[in-house]
């Protein structure tokens, strides 16, 4: 019982991880990429869609990203929906695809990601501490109902510890390496 609440923690904080490195993807650094897109929903028929599903993407230069709508008919929905996006560029429509030049990054738009994704890490980092904290409540559960003694308890919230910090060092670690990416020119 202590392993499956251990293990099912241990999942969890790894899907944590997971958004989390998702969330750093959209985060542009020096080179455009078609992951930046991915949390932008455009209004397709009065349904929110995700853009990867009405559009494909490639990248022939290392600013430029092309985007082209499958349904010519949501090219401007689209359009829309890349231009109120915090992406912080204006899609230029040429009738059959939507060009985004990114322009370079100044000293102050790198200072801003590197605080987007010191926000973005420490919010890794609670969806992290939020599993400790419900896996914690559940071995002291199984402690109350008498299903483990205390000793085993003790022993599984020390090895729950380790679970939790292990994560939160590779969300640091994520970090370390995206702050490096963003200061480099």
């Amino acid at each position: 019982m202590i392993n499956d609440i251990l293990n099912e923690a241990d999942g969890k904080m790894d899907k944590s991880v997971a958004a989390t490195r998702e969330e750093f993807a959209t985060i542009r650094a020096g080179r455009a990429q078609p992951s930046m897109f991915s949390k932008i929903m455009v209004d397709y028929y009065g349904t929110p869609t995700p853009i990867q599903q009405l559009a494909s993407f490639t990248a022939p230069e290392a600013r430029i990203i092309l985007v082209q709508p499958f349904d010519m008919g949501a090219m401007a929905n689209v359009e829309k929906a890349i231009r109120e996006s915090d992406l912080g560029v204006n899609p230029a429509n040429d009738g059959k695809v939507l060009r985004c030049v990114f322009p370079e990054l100044t000293e102050d738009r790198r200072k801003e990601f590197i605080k987007l994704a010191k926000e973005k890490a420490e919010g890794g980092k609670v969806a992290v501490r939020q599993v400790r904290q419900k896996a914690k409540q559940n071995l002291e559960r199984l402690e109350k109902d008498g299903e483990a003694g205390k000793d085993d308890v003790t022993g599984a919230e020390k090895r729950l510890d380790g679970i939790t910090k292990n994560h939160t060092d590779a969300i640091d670690e994520l970090l370390k390496h995206k702050e490096a990416e963003l200061l480099e020119v």
